[in-house]
């Protein structure tokens, strides 16, 4: 009994002291969208601003270079049955090595990557790599420009197969669509300075809009993608027709601690549905030990990223591994329990390994690595005004590492015109359910337009 009173007491302090903080944080801030100088060296007194275009390259050295890598590598033995519960099972890691070494045709997919129009431009110092893709206008058509944003550890190529979905519509809206690199990864120059974090990105990202002659445009993100185009939003709201996400990040406060304690018994008084109930409960179990789980990379990289990197950017085995253990993991939580991690049930060895090819080829993961330190080393709630008000539209997938329920969601979020349960898929979205995630982004933009 003492002990339920005073864990009684402690709760009904913590919430009191969460209203309170509530109420004083309503202020609403705005974000300057200031300037930045990435580059090495001194800022030079002009800046070239020409676009060029780019093609992906290969040689027979780089392709001889990675295969001698692949034969030397050495593996170490995994636990009986430990399936992907320690990490990438190096029994089927020697598979995905051979596959690679053996199969895997890199100059055909970087066939497949020029299949889009690449380009380069110079934006505060560094190099911006992007593609650009227009649509074919069909008759009575209304063509509306979109920025696709990736995240990690993924890349442009995420978005090769939802890309025609949008662009190669016969319908009466179709996208022109400008997938940017994140600056440090693939072909994007890394920062040479510390503290590029995802406002400087979003910074960049308005001014390549800008240059392209851009005055208006909608916004897609997931991962770090969802927050740069959500800083986008706050920086340029009046640039922003619609911003649609498909990893929602809210804000903590008195609601959310609210329908925890009441959501398990009787969510509908909090606001919660029964398809909220089954994903967030038991709350402990789905969002405190499976985050603990997962983000173990997280400290590594928000803390030392370049002491891991000095490893994954000289073994492309050891670089697959990291990286496809996300794309096994962030898809599907049970896949750990998988001898294969499930990868090739949503995706071909040629997608991981193209995407893969990108970090190795450009050298790009350390400097990718290091985007975790710049944005986390400081509070993010503290860092921007938390709330966004163009239109939003969000695409729950029951695959994401954490939930957000549309209640939770609009702390943050005060025009929410699209919030979809999806059916099926993870973190991925583009990459692993590219008809779902494009018919839920042109319903939103069609609900917008008119």
């Amino acid at each position: 009994m003492y002990h339920q009173v005073v864990i009684g007491t402690a709760v009904a302090a913590g919430v009191a002291l969460l209203y309170m903080q509530h109420r004083r944080s309503h202020k609403v801030q705005t974000i300057p969208l200031g300037e930045g100088w990435w580059g090495a060296g001194e800022k030079p007194q002009s800046e070239d601003d020409n676009i060029y275009s780019f093609e992906v390259q290969t040689s027979d050295d780089e392709i001889k270079d990675l295969q001698e890598r692949l034969d030397k590598t050495r593996y170490t033995d995994p636990l009986e049955d430990s399936a992907f519960e320690y990490g990438f099972n190096s029994i089927y890691l020697k598979q995905v090595a051979s596959y690679w070494r053996h199969e895997f045709d890199w100059k055909k997919q970087v066939a497949v990557l020029n299949k889009y129009p690449h380009f380069k431009t110079k934006i505060e110092g560094i190099d911006v790599h992007f593609i650009h893709v227009r649509p074919s206008q069909q008759k009575n058509q209304k063509v509306v420009p979109l920025m696709l944003v990736h995240g990690w550890p993924g890349s442009f190529f995420e978005f090769y197969k939802i890309l025609p979905l949008l662009t190669e519509s016969h319908t009466d809206l179709a996208f022109e669509v400008i997938c940017p690199s994140i600056p440090g990864y693939g072909f994007s120059e890394a920062p040479h300075k510390q503290g590029f974090n995802s406002l400087a990105a979003a910074r960049i990202f308005l001014k390549l809009m800008e240059r392209l002659g851009f005055s208006e445009f909608y916004l897609q993100g997931g991962d770090w993608g969802a927050l740069i185009t959500t800083n986008m939003a706050q920086m340029k709201p009046q640039c922003v027709k619609g911003l649609h996400l498909n990893m929602i990040l809210s804000r903590r406060g008195f609601k959310v601690l609210l329908s925890l304690l009441i959501g398990p018994y009787l969510p509908f008084l909090v606001g919660l549905s029964r398809e909220d109930a089954r994903r967030l409960f038991p709350f402990f179990e789905k969002n405190v030990w499976t985050i603990l789980r997962e983000t173990g990379y997280m400290h590594i990289q928000a803390t030392k990223p370049d002491s891991i990197g000095c490893g994954v950017n000289d073994s492309p085995v050891g670089l697959a591994a990291y990286i496809l253990e996300k794309f096994s993991t962030w898809t599907d939580l049970e896949n750990i329990h998988l001898e294969d991690g499930g990868l090739e049930r949503k995706f071909s060895l040629d997608d991981l390994l193209t995407n893969v090819m990108i970090y190795w080829t450009t050298g790009s993961i350390v400097s990718s690595m290091r985007f975790y330190k710049e944005n986390l080393s400081s509070n993010l709630d503290k860092r921007i005004d938390s709330r966004i008000f163009v239109p939003t539209g969000l695409a729950a997938f029951p695959g994401e590492l954490m939930h957000c329920p549309k209640m939770w969601a609009q702390i943050r979020f005060h025009n929410i015109v699209s919030y979809t349960m999806m059916p099926r898929g993870g973190h991925f979205a583009a990459f692993e359910e590219p008809q779902l995630l494009a018919s839920d982004l042109i319903q939103f933009v069609r609900k917008v337009e008119r």
